[in-house]
C-alpha cells in the first residue's frame, strides 16, 4: 500500500487528483461513470455573482491534440449553486472546490462572502486568468499588482484556503506566483487557458465567435510543465499543476516539477475514466519506484549540474 494523500493549505486531499473547473460541471455529470468520492477533489465550474448566459455558439472547436473554447463562465449564479448544488456536494466524501469569477473587485468579494460558512466547501480557488471573458479576467491575471491587489481585497473575507489560478498569457509567471503569495494566497493553480484561434477556411470565418478563445488539451501541456516548474521553484505556498494532462506519466511529470497536486480537464471529454486511471496509475509508480508516499516524488526533478 501507498499513501496517495496530499496537503494543500491545510486541506487535505485522499489523492493528488481533482477535476478542473469548467469540465466536470458539478461531479453529477460524472456519475454515471464513476464514484466521484474516489476523487481527491472537485473544482466546480466557474463561479459569478449573478448568472451569466455566456458566449453565443459556435463555443467549441477543436484543434490537433486540442480544444478551443469560448464558452465564457456560463453559469446560474452563486446563489443557484448555493441552493441548488451545495446540498448535494455535502455529502460528498472529496474536496469541493469552487472555482470565483467576477468582473470587478466587488463582484468577487461579494461571491466570496456568499460562500463564507457553507461546509460543503472545501476551498475557493480564485480565477484570475479566463481569457474568454470580455470583462476583467485577463488583464488582472496578467499584471502582477493588479493580481496581488485583487488577492489582497479578497483575502480578509475568504474563511478557507484561497488558491488563486494563473494565466499562461504572460511573459514572467513566476512573478505573478510570487505576487499572489506576498498578497495572501494560500495555493497557487496552474495553468488556465491559452489564448488562440482557428478559422474555417471554407467560410473564411473564425470557428468560434469571439474569434478568439482558450486553448486546453495534450498541446498545452509542455508550455504548462514548464511553467509550474518554474512557479514552484518561485514560491513557497503549494503548487496545483493542470493543462494538457491525460494519463498518469503526465502527472507523475508535473508532480516531478514542483505540483503537489493535478488538476484534470479537456481529457475528461475524451475518457470520463481518466482520473480514476491517473490515481492507479500514481499508485503503481510509487510500488514500482519503492516509495511509500506520493509526496516522495513532488519537486523531485533532477536537474543536471
Amino acid at each position: 500500500m501507498v499513501d496517495l494523500s496530499v496537503d494543500i493549505a491545510g486541506l487535505r486531499l485522499k489523492n493528488p487528483v481533482i477535476a478542473a473547473s469548467g469540465t466536470y460541471g458539478y461531479g453529477a455529470e460524472y456519475a454515471d461513470f464513476l464514484e466521484i468520492e474516489k476523487l481527491g477533489g472537485l473544482a466546480v465550474k466557474g463561479t459569478t455573482l449573478k448568472p451569466r448566459q455566456g458566449n453565443p455558439a459556435p463555443r467549441l472547436a477543436e484543434t490537433p491534440s486540442g480544444l478551443l473554447n469560448t464558452v465564457g463562465l456560463q453559469n446560474k449564479g452563486v446563489d443557484y449553486l448555493i441552493r441548488e448544488h451545495l446540498p448535494k456536494l455535502a455529502g460528498l466524501n472529496t474536496a469541493v472546490i469552487v472555482n470565483v469569477c467576477g468582473s470587478t473587485p466587488e463582484e468577487y468579494r461579494a461571491v466570496v462572502k456568499k460562500l463564507r460558512d457553507q461546509p460543503a466547501v472545501s476551498a475557493l480557488e480564485l480565477n484570475i486568468s479566463c481569457p474568454n471573458v470580455s470583462q476583467g479576467g485577463l488583464a488582472c491575471g496578467t499584471d502582477p499588482d493588479t493580481a496581488a491587489e485583487l488577492v489582497k481585497q479578497i483575502k480578509p473575507f475568504c474563511d478557507k484556503p484561497l488558491i488563486v489560478k494563473l494565466s499562461p498569457n504572460v511573459t514572467d509567471i513566476a512573478s505573478i506566483a510570487q505576487a499572489v503569495e506576498a498578497a495572501g494566497a494560500d495555493a497557487v493553480s496552474l495553468i488556465n487557458t491559452l489564448l488562440g484561434m482557428a478559422v474555417d477556411i471554407e467560410t473564411q470565418r473564425p470557428r468560434l465567435s469571439t474569434v478568439t478563445g482558450g486553448l486546453s488539451g495534450a498541446a498545452v501541456k509542455p508550455v504548462a510543465l514548464r511553467m509550474v516548474w518554474q512557479a514552484a521553484r518561485a514560491v513557497k505556498i503549494p503548487v496545483i499543476g493542470l493543462g494538457g494532462i491525460s494519463c498518469w506519466q503526465d502527472a507523475v511529470e508535473f508532480l516531478l516539477a514542483g505540483a503537489s497536486a493535478v488538476q484534470i480537464g479537456t481529457a475528461n471529454f475524451q475518457n470520463p475514466l481518466v482520473m480514476l486511471e491517473i490515481i492507479a496509475g500514481l499508485a503503481e509508480y510509487l510500488q514500482s519506484k519503492g516509495l511509500a508516499k506520493i509526496t516522495d516524488i513532488v519537486g523531485g526533478l533532477k536537474i543536471p549540474d
